[in-house]
């Protein structure tokens, strides 16, 4: 697992730590990304994930809320694009052998929706 330190003034770090205790983005307005927010609350995904201000209150996996604000996913395994959610989703055991999440098996029409998710809320989002 990477452990990343980031040694922040302590006005900035006051800051960060209340940005990650707010909420998911409100329901999206835009329906694309409105879409994006349905397949994931409507997917096993929520089961095992939390994303604060929604239905999705799981504690398998780890807290959603804030996933576009990192840099990396998979516990540091691969960088956090668009790219890498895709290929996590579709069988996390490429990227992390011995991953305990399983391969999803959604098909790439699914995926290609809920990459729209509003940035702060959910698995796919953010990425244009």
């Amino acid at each position: 697992m990477l452990l990343r330190i980031v040694a922040e003034p302590p006005d900035q770090f006051a800051r960060w730590v209340e940005q990650q205790r707010q909420a998911a983005a409100a329901v999206p307005t835009d329906s694309v990304a409105a879409a994006g927010r349905r397949v994931f609350l409507g997917t096993v995904c929520m089961s095992c994930h939390t994303v604060a201000g929604t239905i999705a209150n799981g504690r398998l996996g780890p807290d959603l809320t804030h996933l576009m604000s990192r840099a990396t996913i998979a516990a540091g395994t691969a960088p956090n694009t668009r790219e890498s959610l895709l290929a996590w989703v579709r069988n996390p055991d490429n990227l992390k052998h011995g991953v305990l999440m399983p391969a999803m098996q959604i098909d790439d029409e699914y995926l290609h929706r809920a990459r729209r998710v509003s940035p702060h809320s959910a698995l796919i989002g953010g990425y244009p």
